[in-house]
């Protein structure tokens, strides 16, 4: 499928404590999972290899992508059917690695981090993430799991050309043509058919078999949250604790709520600028004035040079109002470049789009894979696509309807199979529950947290003041996880740090904040 096309259905659907009491954390994991001991076998310290369950373990080293920069884990082996109903077809070689506490003996139950997307590689994903497991580290093994058409499990991979410079608008004739040619590559070794929520799950629960079946701790970050609620729904016995980050809702489908999303969160944050004197003075409206720059491009898409930020390589593109509506929700995602729309927004309008195309370079630098991932495809259309309606109110939105007209179409070619009768009902349970949610998401905003909420009995939901899209590793956040994992008691966790956490003022100039 043409990179572009994916790249863009990615970023939107993608795209997306410790306070140590040690005796105290120790009675309350033998008494809230009374069937595993309190701690794991031991793992000396210097282990080049060593066996959890059915499972070997040796010495491995996770590359970082665009880096020299390795991280020390443990890798093993373990193959799953492609297809369940069909014992003697392909098999999948799933990529395992453990990141092993620093405790010489670690704790029973094993931390499992639930990467997003769809997509997304956990394995990959770690080193952006791994200061806000840091904590957890103290006392638990970190399970990573690359979801089966991810990273190195099979990965659905579709290279396309990259260019954009006559896409003015939604054209369901060359998504479909696009989709067609990706289906013919990764059909040469996959049937998408079986790269679904409802197999990763599968795979999970043979994962945790092999282990021995030891209680899993899952967190789950956007998409990941998905996976970490059906896992729940079909594997109590399984779970532990969960941690969801950015959630989104059993209930929903995926991408039905993205463009109404996406300018709540950015009226939210502009309304920042506007309470804000010297902000207001120099941007006015940042709404009204995004509105403005889109419905210019819509008529007359502009052509640029600019200055690659990395390789420094002059380059031309053509800023468009469908490119305008995917960086702008990459900007929105976090404080930091959130602030800096209404001065990128500014510029373009004086005809300078050098800030937007350079910090498009950066915000999809990492998203690469994710933009050639086709596995997302697998997921929603079995999932969602056939829920999916474009509502008029939406036409006049940042994104608009061209998302949902995009996954239509798409999926009219791509094969999928029927998702579970009870797959879009609410979690419910009993098990303990922390859910994380950034009061600016434009992708999953606190609204979801509080309907996630409804359906729990042990739950509590924290928002993060000014903050985006996937919290976790923000401020206290991580020790707040920790101290939910070791304590298990959402409802008394202390949390008040959270509420120091803040939006980041909108940058007056190329200097910062301050006039």
């Amino acid at each position: 499928m043409n990179k572009r096309h994916l790249l863009r259905i990615a970023v939107v659907i993608a795209a997306l404590g410790y306070f140590g009491y040690f005796g105290y954390r120790q009675w309350q994991k033998s008494h809230a999972n009374a069937a595993a001991s309190a701690t794991a076998a031991p793992i000396a310290t210097n282990a080049k290899a060593f066996t959890l369950g059915n499972l070997h373990f040796t010495a491995c080293q996770l590359a970082q992508k665009h880096s020299g920069a390795t991280t020390s884990a443990f890798c093993a082996p373990l193959s799953v059917p492609e297809n369940r109903n069909a014992a003697n077809g392909r098999k999948l070689d799933l990529r395992l690695a453990l990141i092993k506490s620093d405790a010489a003996t670690a704790d029973a139950d094993i931390v499992v981090f639930l990467a997003g997307g769809p997509g997304q590689s956990a394995i990959d994903t770690w080193p952006q993430i791994a200061a806000a497991f840091a904590p957890l580290l103290e006392h638990h093994h970190v399970l990573l799991l690359d979801q089966r058409g991810t990273g190195g499990s099979n990965v659905l991979e579709c290279k396309g050309d990259d260019d954009d410079s006559t896409s003015t608008g939604f054209d369901a004739a060359k998504v479909r043509d696009t989709t067609q040619k990706c289906l013919d590559d990764v059909s040469k070794h996959s049937d998408p058919r079986f790269y679904t929520t409802t197999d990763a799950v599968a795979d999970l629960e043979a994962v945790r078999q092999a282990l021995g079946a030891p209680p899993f701790d899952l967190v789950g970050v956007s998409y990941g949250t998905r996976v970490a609620q059906q896992y729940a729904l079909r594997h109590p016995e399984g779970v532990r604790s969960i941690v969801l980050d950015s959630v989104a809702p059993n209930a929903i489908a995926l991408g039905q709520d993205f463009a109404e999303n996406l300018d709540g969160a950015l009226k939210l944050q502009f309304a920042q600028c506007e309470k804000t004197p010297a902000c207001k003075q120099v941007f006015g409206d940042p709404y009204a004035s995004l509105m403005q720059l889109r419905d210019e491009l819509r008529q007359t898409p502009r052509d640029y040079a600019y200055r690659d930020p990395v390789t420094f390589v002059e380059k031309q593109k053509r800023m468009t109002a469908p490119s305008l509506a995917g960086l702008v929700r990459l900007f929105a995602y976090s404080p930091e470049t959130a602030a800096l729309l209404p001065l990128s927004i500014k510029e373009g309008l004086q005809g300078d789009f050098t800030p937007l195309a350079g910090q498009q370079q950066i915000l999809t630098g990492d998203m690469s894979d994710l933009a050639e991932n086709a596995m997302q495809l697998s997921v929603i259309c079995s999932e969602d696509a056939d829920l999916l309606v474009p509502q008029p109110q939406d036409a006049d939105t940042v994104l608009g309807n061209h998302l949902i007209d995009g996954i239509k179409a798409a999926c009219t070619v791509w094969p999928h199979e029927t998702r579970p009768a009870d797959f879009h009902q609410p979690l419910k349970t009993g098990k303990p529950v922390l859910i994380l949610e950034g009061e600016f998401d434009p992708v999953t905003p606190p609204r979801y947290g509080e309907q996630v909420l409804k359906s729990l009995s042990n739950a509590r939901l924290l928002v993060a003041k000014g903050q985006g899209h996937n919290v976790i590793g923000r401020g206290c956040i991580p020790k707040v996880v920790q101290e939910f994992v070791d304590k298990l008691d959402p409802k008394t966790l202390d949390a008040k740090c959270v509420d120091r956490l803040g939006p980041m003022p909108a940058f007056i100039n190329f200097n910062g904040s301050s006039p």
